[in-house]
């Protein structure tokens, strides 16, 4: 959230910036970030489907906008106080939509009442997309992880091992840094989980050679890794090598094996 709402700006210009996800148990919005705000009026603010321009789209699952929010007829104030005191008058809502339920909103506004044209829509529903996103791979590996805790593990731990080997792949293909580094930190997550045997930490490889490691685990051969991590074959065979002697194997069998008692791969 807080990353898209930083692009949002920068690539619209917005002066504010602002969101939050929904809460399960309540079905209301709450106000967990804010971006280039002067005050605290709207932090931790809950938004109920149906009230104000966020609940509005919340019901709607889709974007509005209001050119003078204090003014617009086209919603309903119950929290024009907090709007007023951090001085918003023109202001779009964009809906975060996972599995076609409404997940969060994203806000961007001005302190001028005019008109918010497209491309600020365009810009806002792109930001929204990150955060989609972002969920969806948050929600395929807590669901991973707790299936990997039912009685039958086994068939749901290769699952995990498929998954995050999968993830590692897509990861450096990912222009944007912060979603890459988010996707990173679920690839952690997924590892640190608890499998089947000893563990022994300690060891450390960079981000290539786990890479490299992960695409072995997954039966890869050496040029099936370079072409799924945009290398040469070379590089690959260089990375997976030191990725052995740092973990004291002498084959990929063994590299794999060591990496998981190691905490490195699931």
């Amino acid at each position: 959230m807080r990353g898209a709402l930083i692009r949002l700006r920068r690539t619209t210009g917005l002066p504010v910036a602002f969101g939050g996800l929904v809460e399960p148990d309540r079905g209301q919005v709450r106000i967990s970030e804010l971006n280039g705000a002067r005050t605290m009026a709207l932090r931790s603010l809950a938004v109920t489907s149906g009230n104000g321009l966020g609940g509005k789209t919340v019901a709607l699952a889709r974007p509005c906008a209001v050119t003078d929010y204090s003014a617009s007829r086209q919603i309903s104030h119950e929290y024009d106080a907090a709007v007023a005191a951090e001085g918003l008058r023109s202001v779009l809502a964009v809906p975060v939509v996972v599995r076609r339920r409404v997940r969060g909103v994203l806000y961007g506004a001005l302190r001028t009442a005019q008109p918010l044209g497209d491309r600020t829509l365009n810009a806002a529903v792109e930001a929204a997309r990150d955060v989609e996103q972002s969920l969806v791979v948050r929600d395929e590996a807590q669901g991973l992880l707790v299936a990997a805790r039912e009685p039958e593990a086994g068939a749901a731990w290769e699952q995990v091992r498929e998954a995050h080997g999968a993830l590692r792949a897509l990861a450096p293909r990912v222009a944007d840094p912060e979603l890459r580094a988010e996707l990173l930190a679920v690839c952690d997550t997924l590892a640190a989980a608890p499998a089947p045997g000893p563990a022994a930490g300690g060891v450390r490889l960079t981000p290539r050679e786990l890479d490299v490691v992960v695409c072995v685990a997954g039966g890869a051969t050496n040029a099936v890794a370079a072409e799924r991590l945009g290398l040469r074959a070379e590089t690959v065979k260089a990375y997976l090598r030191s990725a052995m002697r740092k973990l004291g194997a002498h084959t990929r069998l063994e590299a794999v094996v060591a990496a998981r008692r190691a905490g490195l791969l699931p």
